[in-house]
């Protein structure tokens, strides 16, 4: 497809474009779009993954638009579509998943020089991470994403996945819904090993720390291993994998 003039919806797809060298063909990404901070500086803002400004989109004379099946919503892609859009939808459910979507958006956009040569440096470091680990038992994780109340991920999310491939095994990964609340006796009675606090979509910080001070017996609280994060590395893909793949594991390694 030579599609000149693109919209990205989400903000880890908008760092690829940039780094498979399609920055310069994107003319629109939301306000959360912030990587790489000089690249997205000069594009027009279309508004949120869940409200995005859809006549601005038009207006701009978008001839490609990108988005995700869990961040968007799917009334707007049809809008989109029915005004003659072209509407690539996405959904990486696991890590390579997120690696594979780099060379496909390459093949898409027919670049697929730099987008291949990203996803074999990618791939080659998720394999390594997944030798280092064989035969390693996985530490017991809990890693909310929100606060008041408490919410944390399923088996079926990219995070869960991401949290598996760098040691991890979620405590709450057995839960029915997607993005199940619990509450902090929950989180207790699970014995974490490892806290992950990330900076979004709620951003923690060192003071919310103390929430778990009232439970000194849960091993992540005893032995101090109550960590801050950057939220972009458990649940962006693309190139933000790369930094993923060396900053969690020694946060995980017993």
């Amino acid at each position: 497809m030579s599609a000149r003039r693109i919209v990205s919806l989400i903000p880890s797809i908008t760092e690829i474009l940039f780094a498979i060298g399609a920055g310069d063909r994107v003319v629109g990404c939301t306000i959360y779009c912030t990587q790489p901070p000089e690249g997205v500086a000069t594009k027009t803002r279309v508004g949120g993954e869940k409200n995005p400004k859809l006549e601005l989109i038009r207006d701009l004379g978008t001839d490609l638009v990108i988005a995700n099946v869990e961040e968007n919503v799917r009334e707007h892609v049809e809008t989109l579509r029915g005004w003659g859009i072209p509407v690539h939808v996405t959904y990486p459910r696991t890590v390579a998943d997120g690696i594979r979507l780099v060379g496909e958006l390459g093949a898409l956009l027919e670049i697929d020089g730099p987008a291949r040569e990203l996803e074999r440096a990618l791939r080659g470091q998720y394999e390594a991470v997944r030798a280092a680990r064989a035969g390693r038992p996985p530490r017991r994780v809990f890693c909310p994403i929100w606060r008041r109340p408490y919410m944390t991920i399923n088996r079926d999310t990219y995070l869960h996945d991401m949290l598996a491939v760098v040691g991890g095994a979620n405590v709450f990964a057995g839960e029915t819904g997607r993005y199940p609340e619990v509450t902090l006796e929950q989180v207790a009675a699970s014995a974490p090993e490892v806290i992950l606090l990330p900076d979004e979509p709620y951003r923690f910080r060192r003071v919310h720390v103390a929430d778990f001070d009232p439970y000194p017996d849960v091993p992540a609280v005893h032995e101090r291993r109550i960590h801050l994060v950057d939220g972009k590395l458990l649940t962006w893909y693309g190139p933000r994998i790369a930094e993923a793949l060396r900053v969690l594991p020694p946060l995980l390694a017993g």
